[in-house]
């Protein structure tokens, strides 16, 4: 078979879409069981619980083998606690930014996957990385409204507000970057469907540890919040099991860019749903963003 990457075809570019906006809408139902009373480790615990409990029957009723050398369960394990702490720290994001601003925000992590790799292994820059992040960071500065001149708030007012939230989302960013890069060069060789389980269940371990050390679990206080959890659950589990079982059998490896178009779902489903509006100057941040993330996925290798 010849290494020229396929054309994506309708059925794959189809399912890349649904699966951005079952993963727009998952962080949109979060925030409704966020506003409910639920907390961020509650929702990653039941969240990572249940997709890995999921995806253990698909394994085993797929026949997969779990047969692991230590080298490649170490590599799991470090992406389990990596990707556990990335999914407090995004979901505890999206507790404090509009859903579709803390995606927007977490949506640099390709960006931050070419600098780990510059950084831990020597990877050089290309000219095309480099403008995207300028491009990018314009863009993030207007939808976040760093200057605080939609909101009125001005610098200091608009920083005390978003601040918390764009912090976790950047640091989510950059530990799920981490992730990826350790996912190519320490478990490339790992059945994705594996790496989703063991991932998943690692996870919710961590998410246990943290609800355990802040007294049990904090449930949502109304059928709206119960709602919300049971469809991130959802919602999240069958996107990243199509995302990683399905998806490879398309042939759409290298053609993943339009997964990116998550924030602008988000963006819609929030001010639907939830009712949350960013300003027009802040929608065409979004859109520089996105459109920079798609620009560079989409580059020719």
């Amino acid at each position: 078979m010849g290494t020229t990457p396929r054309a994506l075809s309708g059925l794959a570019f189809a399912t890349l879409v649904l699966v951005a906006l079952m993963m727009g809408a998952n962080h949109v139902a979060a925030r409704l069981a966020f506003d409910s009373g639920a907390d961020v480790t509650t929702a990653v615990a039941v969240r990572s619980g249940v997709t890995g409990a999921a995806t253990a029957l698909l394994l085993f009723v797929q026949g997969v083998s779990l047969r692991l050398n230590r080298r490649q369960w170490g590599a799991l394990l470090a992406i389990g606690l990596l990707i556990g702490v990335q999914s407090i720290w995004l979901y505890s994001a999206v507790a404090r930014l509009p859903v579709a601003l803390a995606l927007l925000a977490f949506n640099t992590y390709p960006l931050c996957t070419a600098l780990w790799a510059r950084v831990l292994l020597r990877q050089p820059l290309e000219r095309r990385l480099v403008v995207a992040m300028a491009v990018l960071l314009v863009g993030l500065a207007l939808a976040l409204d760093v200057l605080g001149a939609s909101s009125g708030l001005g610098v200091s007012g608009q920083w005390q507000r978003i601040g918390a939230g764009v912090a976790f989302a950047i640091a989510a960013s950059l530990i799920f970057s981490l992730a990826l890069v350790l996912t190519q060069h320490g478990a490339g060789d790992v059945d994705g469907r594996v790496r989703t389980c063991v991932s998943m269940a690692v996870a919710g371990i961590v998410a246990l540890l943290v609800v355990a050390s802040r007294g049990g679990f904090h449930w949502p206080a109304s059928p709206a919040g119960w709602w919300g959890l049971a469809l991130l659950t959802l919602l999240y589990g069958t996107g990243i099991t199509v995302l990683l079982t399905v998806l490879p059998r398309l042939g759409v490896v290298g053609n993943t860019a339009i997964m990116n178009v998550e924030p602008v779902f988000a963006l819609v489903l929030a001010w639907f749903i939830l009712g949350q509006a960013i300003a027009p100057v802040q929608v065409l941040g979004a859109l520089i963003v996105v459109g920079a993330v798609v620009w560079l996925g989409v580059r020719r290798r």
